[in-house]
Order: C-alpha cells, then sequence, then structure tokens
C-alpha cells in the first residue's frame, strides 16, 4: 500500500484515484461499506482505491481542551485501510492555516491540482473546510464543474443505532466492549509493548504481561476477557485494566493474563483485544482472596471461549 502526505509528498502519480475522504476513527461498520464502495468503483474504472485522511485528527488543532481520545493510533489505522483493500493513503497534514481554508480551496488545491482525483466519496454527515462550511452538496457541484463525480453512503445502523465513533469511544470507555465490538465490527483492541512489571502476578500463579501503549482510549477499570495477540498468533487472555486496588501503588496499569500457558513476553510487541467485560475491579482482604479471584475470572474467561472462535 502507497502513503502519500500532503503537502510534503509531491504529486502522485495513481492512476484515476477513487478517494474515501474521512477522518475513520476505528474503520467501523459504516466506513467498512465506504471503503468497499472506493474499492469497487475502483476496480470498475481501473483506477485507484484511496483512503484519504486529516492528521493530527481536527479537533485537536482546532479545541485540543475537548478533543476527543482517538480509538485507534495511525498505524492501526494504516493496517486497516490495507485489510480493506485501499491501494494506497493520502494524508493531509491538518493546521490552524488550513482549517481556514475555504471549502473551494481545498477542493482545487488537495482534490485536483494534487492527486487528480476522478471520484470522491464521503459520509452522509461529512464536513469540512473553513467552520465546516463545506457540505455534501457543495462538493458535488465543484465535482460536476471540475469533472471528477462525487457520491455518498447512508448511515450505517446496527440494530436501532447510527454506527459512529463517538457512539463507540463512549461505549469502549464505559467498558462495554462487546456493544463496541458490535459496531466497529471487530474487537476494540489497543497495541504496545511489553515491560516488566514488579511480578507479582507471578507470585499468585498467574504471571502477567504488562503493557505500555500508545493508544489513547483505554476501558473502562476492570477485567475483561481478551485476546493478545503476538507474532501473528491469538491467545486467550485475562485483563485488568487498573489500578489494581489490593496489590498496586496506585499507577494506572493494563496487564494480561495468557490462559495457554506462560511465556516470556519482555520487549514483544502485542496486540490486545477486548473481548468482553467480565467484573469490576476490587479490593481485596488479602492475596488468598485476591488469587481465588483471579482463578474465578480465568475459569470465566475459559467457558467464554469455548462458546466463540479466536
Amino acid at each position: 500500500m502507497q502513503i502519500a502526505h500532503f503537502p510534503d509528498t509531491p504529486r502522485p502519480r495513481w492512476s484515476a484515484p477513487v478517494v474515501g475522504l474521512g477522518n475513520f476513527d476505528g474503520v467501523h461498520r459504516g466506513h467498512r461499506k465506504l471503503l468497499d464502495e472506493v474499492r469497487r468503483h475502483a476496480e470498475a474504472r481501473g483506477g485507484t482505491a484511496v483512503a484519504m485522511i486529516f492528521d493530527p485528527h481536527p479537533p485537536k488543532v482546532l479545541r485540543p481542551d475537548k478533543a476527543p481520545p482517538l480509538l485507534m493510533t495511525l498505524e492501526q489505522k494504516l493496517q486497516a485501510f490495507e485489510d480493506a483493500g485501499m491501494a494506497a493513503v493520502a494524508i493531509v497534514r491538518f493546521t490552524p492555516e488550513l482549517s481556514r481554508w475555504e471549502p473551494e480551496t481545498f477542493v482545487e488545491t488537495v482534490l485536483i491540482d494534487w492527486l487528480r482525483a476522478s471520484e470522491v466519496w464521503v459520509g452522509a454527515n461529512f464536513l469540512f473546510g473553513r467552520d465546516r462550511s463545506g457540505t455534501f452538496t457543495l462538493l458535488r457541484a465543484l465535482g460536476e464543474d471540475r469533472g471528477f463525480k462525487v457520491d455518498k453512503i447512508d448511515p450505517v445502523f446496527y440494530k436501532d443505532f447510527v454506527v459512529s465513533s463517538t457512539r463507540i469511544r463512549h461505549l469502549v470507555a464505559e467498558g462495554r466492549v462487546d456493544e463496541a465490538g458490535a459496531l466497529l465490527g471487530h474487537h476494540y483492541a489497543i497495541d504496545g509493548e511489553v515491560v516488566p512489571g514488579d511480578r507479582r502476578g507471578r507470585e499468585l500463579g498467574f504471571p502477567t504481561a504488562n503493557l505500555v501503549s500508545g493508544n489513547e482510549l483505554l476501558p473502562a477499570y476492570g477485567i475483561y476477557a481478551s485476546i493478545a495477540t503476538i507474532d501473528g498468533r491469538c491467545h486467550p487472555s485475562v485483563t485488568s485494566v487498573g489500578v489494581r486496588p489490593t496489590i498496586g501503588d496506585g499507577k494506572l496499569t493494563v496487564e494480561t493474563h495468557l490462559l495457554d500457558g506462560a511465556q516470556e513476553l519482555y520487549g514483544a510487541r502485542l496486540r490486545l483485544s477486548f473481548v468482553r467485560w467480565l467484573r469490576e475491579e476490587a479490593r481485596f482482604e488479602d492475596l488468598g482472596a485476591l488469587r481465588d479471584q483471579i482463578a474465578r475470572d480465568a475459569e470465566d474467561a475459559r467457558q467464554l471461549f469455548r462458546k466463540i472462535s479466536i
């Protein structure tokens, strides 16, 4: 998959780019529907399927104190685009100056002069340009005038809810990771590196991998059934997110215990996918009570994984 950066990269020489334009945080079911249309139309016209995103996320530039935590790192998003069949990604550097561009300026400078877009697809509520004044109707009119096609997809529903990154963030923050996964179309996951811990889990008979992650959003404090993916292999696991009230020092930790056996994982890269909330974190009277509860958590997770495929 090719990657180009505006304005740093010279104009990419992509054939008849068909562009999916948006932020795509989470690459959820709605995003996948849009990307599927982009890929299908690119194949039909012999063009290049392109996802175009803004980086940093615009709210981080325009109102950093109110910017939401993102569901994905840039690296995770790029991998999701590749998995969705995108041939290329165009990353537009979002700056205060660019935020003041009129919609017409963005279209002329980025979509036409730089990218030579032949077709542009957006979501139903996509807005762009100064004060978010650019609408789908305006974008389509500009496309008709300048010779590229513009279309959109309708909102995607899961049960009674519109699938949106905002709703998914709320679900993850509340620990409702199974519902978040249903809207995403995949488990919510964080990536990180395994670092040495205090080895208290090993002393209790449940060694854990301590994860340091670059992801901005962690699920609510609690215990989760999870899947740890290491070197392409998936391991059923139990994960604690929180401050370990019985044995911790008040610092936030993410610790996961692999149910299929301990491994020496220090320094390994790990993807941790959250499958289901098991319980709130709690303080126990002594280490024996904590050990017994961890054993119950592990058994609850094993019973779940007997019913579902990982």
